[in-house]
């Protein structure tokens, strides 16, 4: 198994209500991959509860079988358009960190 974790900031200019609806958006697109994309049996999308420490403005947890499946999430179809869609276009910066299980 594979543990594949990402924070994202947020781009400067968006105002607070446009930031809310993006990680909405965000964490649809996201959790919804769950049954679409081989290998990846687990999503969660965090957009609340967020501290004033944190210094993210959003962080996308999820399972892959191995390492091999997260090879496939990457250039899967379903996962592209949500990355290019909403996810790249107003997020200016990304932290990833993946480790096996």
């Amino acid at each position: 198994m594979v543990k594949h974790i990402i924070l994202w900031q947020l781009k400067d200019e968006l105002g607070a209500e446009e930031k809310t609806e993006i990680k909405k958006k965000i964490k649809a697109g996201l959790e919804g991959l769950v049954g679409k994309v081989p290998g990846l049996t687990e999503v969660h999308v965090i957009i609340d509860g967020l501290l004033p420490s944190a210094n993210a403005d959003l962080m996308l947890d999820s399972t892959l079988e191995s390492p091999e499946a997260l090879k496939g999430y990457a250039t899967h179809p379903e996962h592209v358009k949500v990355a290019d869609g909403v996810v790249r276009p107003n997020t200016k910066s990304r932290t990833c960190i993946d480790y096996e299980i």
